[in-house]
């Protein structure tokens, strides 16, 4: 897999441009405005400081666009790993209403010390985190996607769900 370098460039009073160049030599860059609107860049090849098309999302457009990308390639990477490493298995749980956890930071619950399981990633309200970070804070019906061996995984559900 190629090493892809992401420029970021802060626009004052607009937000952030990200932007990329891609194998066949196309550069993509988004404008995250800070009302969560996005704008999807293609620029022109002939000119690449110039755009070709603009494309205006809005926030739950840009969630919905990134849902599709992101979640399916955590997908593939799963079924990948765990085509490499036999015994390694991946499962989703969901935390319950009554979960001790509701309202802990990862940093706090250590699930992968306490278990052996990796978190991969977290579904909440429609949402992808992928690798959230230690201060994410647990809440009732996240969907935590974890990664480890049976024995593992039994136990990062009994800590979500049993304490």
């Amino acid at each position: 897999m190629a090493q892809i370098e992401i420029n970021q460039e802060a626009l004052p009073g607009i937000g952030l441009r990200d932007d990329f160049v891609t194998e066949r030599g196309r550069r993509v860059g988004v404008i995250s405005h800070r009302d969560g609107r996005r704008d999807l860049l293609v620029y022109a090849r002939e000119d690449p400081d110039s755009c070709s098309e603009t494309l205006t999302l809005s926030a739950d457009e840009a969630d919905a666009l990134a849902e599709l990308l992101g979640t399916r390639r955590v997908v593939e990477r799963l079924a990948s790993i765990s085509e490499q490493v036999e015994s390694l298995q991946s499962a989703s749980v969901t935390v319950a209403q009554d979960s001790v956890l509701v309202g802990k930071t990862l940093n706090e619950v250590r699930v992968r010390a306490r278990t052996g399981a990796a978190i991969v990633a977290v579904w909440r309200h429609q949402l992808v985190t992928v690798s959230p970070p230690s201060d994410f804070s647990i809440q009732a019906g996240d969907k935590f996607i974890l990664i480890g061996t049976a024995e593992a995984l039994g136990a990062a559900e009994h800590l979500f769900n049993g304490g």
